[in-house]
């Protein structure tokens, strides 16, 4: 169990586990844009449809409305860096939580926005947009970590992408060959390898919006907590073994 868990975030990586990566962070990401959209009223993973509804503003003469979009925008696009950040930071230092620092940020800022959540009713003109903020951080945070990890080869907290790859290759699947031989330099084939990937993001996407939307229509936003401990879990054994090796280096000795 350990070992795996070591696998799922440490330095070294797979394709199996940047696959299995991707479709628990997947699951989370569809669980906390869903359960997000009931608690405040928001998606916060769409940078489309909140650009297009600040431009949208902009135009009605919606100026704080448009202003809004664009620090929704702002915070998704901080997430990212800071991921980037954290990731350079911590492989200069050759770390073996240079992807799991991310992780357990975002578990933090998860309980933060449960306990914000709780304070909500009292103080809703101003908590309500910090959590959105909040939210659309931790979904920029959570896809930095993701597309670094895989190279850009899988996304989580959007499925735009997902699903459009994923019509490519059904297109591909269903094409008609006529002749191997007289097509060989156009003959077409489907990538069954990237189309079970896109299937298992998507479906991981969509169960983890059904949980999230369920969780927190039961518990309000203390259902952010199980999430946030998901991920730290998943993150905990490359910090372990950052601890475990700062502890064990030799201290020198002073003349």
């Amino acid at each position: 169990m350990f070992d795996f868990l070591r696998r799922l975030t440490g330095r070294e990586r797979t394709v199996a586990a940047n696959r299995q990566l991707g479709a628990v962070l997947a699951f989370v990401a569809g669980a906390i844009n869903a359960g997000g959209f009931l608690a405040v009223g928001r998606y916060t993973s769409h940078m489309t449809g909140i650009v297009s509804a600040a431009a949208d503003d902009m135009v009605l003469g919606h100026w704080m409305l448009a202003l809004a979009g664009l620090a929704l925008l702002v915070a998704f696009v901080l997430g990212a860096a800071t991921t980037a950040l954290l990731t350079n930071w911590a492989r200069r230092r050759q770390m073996h939580s240079e992807y799991a620092l991310s992780l357990l940020l975002e578990a933090a800022l998860l309980v933060g926005f449960g306990v914000l959540g709780t304070r909500l009713a009292d103080m809703a003109d101003l908590l309500v947009p910090a959590t959105v903020l909040v939210l659309c951080f931790v979904m920029g945070l959570q896809n930095a970590v993701v597309t670094k990890v895989s190279r850009a080869e899988i996304r989580t907290t959007h499925m735009t992408g997902i699903v459009t790859d994923l019509g490519i290759e059904l297109g591909r699947l269903l094409y008609w060959n006529r002749s191997h031989e007289r097509n060989a330099h156009h003959y077409v084939v489907a990538n069954r390898d990237k189309l079970k990937l896109h299937l298992l993001i998507l479906g991981m996407f969509f169960g983890g919006a059904v949980t999230g939307a369920t969780a927190f229509k039961t518990l309000g936003f203390l259902a952010a907590l199980p999430f946030a401990a998901v991920l730290v879990v998943m993150a905990a054994m490359p910090v372990v073994d950052d601890f475990r090796h700062r502890w064990r280096r030799p201290v020198p000795h002073r003349s």
